[in-house]
């Protein structure tokens, strides 16, 4: 739990703030009340995909890699927002719902994003299960497949606009179970 906090705030931090040093980093997330090691930063920001940039100033800073984009050999961007139908929510995993032969492309997209937040995908021909690691909420996988795929719930919202308005999982159960009546 603590290092998905840590992975979680670097993360945070780094996005917001123009860190140039390992040891500026500690100092703020002392701040936000996690302790850790260099040896165990300098750990983190590998995993996380972390290098050191420009920073126009003659010096360098801390940035994330770009992991939201999966270019190809050709340089096509891909856009596999379209294939997607629908997402669900379920005891803590998330089911996504393709255009039928089009999960495991979009499973491959999702794991080669690099995420921290999301341990794996398992397809099948239209649908994904999704596995938040340990401590990741599902809200916390949604902000992420939004990083992942720009758009998507924008999208989601469009194919399936009666989902918008509902709150929460609970109600669309009660309405399909109305519908079977």
């Amino acid at each position: 739990m603590q290092k998905t906090k840590r992975l979680l705030a670097i993360e945070k931090i780094i996005s917001a703030e123009n860190i140039r040093s390992q040891e500026a980093l500690l100092k703020k997330l002392k701040g936000k009340g996690i302790v850790c090691t260099q040896a165990t930063l300098s750990r983190n920001l590998r995993q996380l995909g972390v290098s050191r940039i420009p920073d126009g100033k003659g010096g360098y800073r801390y940035a994330l890699t770009d992991r939201k984009e999966e270019v190809h050999d050709s340089g096509i961007r891909l856009n596999i927002i379209p294939v997607i139908r629908d997402i669900v929510e379920a005891k803590g995993l998330m089911v996504i719902r393709t255009i039928p032969g089009n999960a495991n492309s979009t499973a491959y997209y999702i794991d080669n994003a690099g995420r921290y937040e999301i341990a794996g995908t398992i397809a099948g021909d239209d649908t994904i299960l999704v596995i938040p690691r340990d401590g990741i909420t599902l809200n916390q996988v949604h902000s992420c497949l939004e990083l992942i795929m720009p758009g998507l719930h924008k999208q989601i919202e469009r194919q399936v606009p009666k989902y918008q308005k509902m709150k929460n999982t609970s109600e669309k159960i009660n309405r399909i179970n109305n519908k079977k009546k």
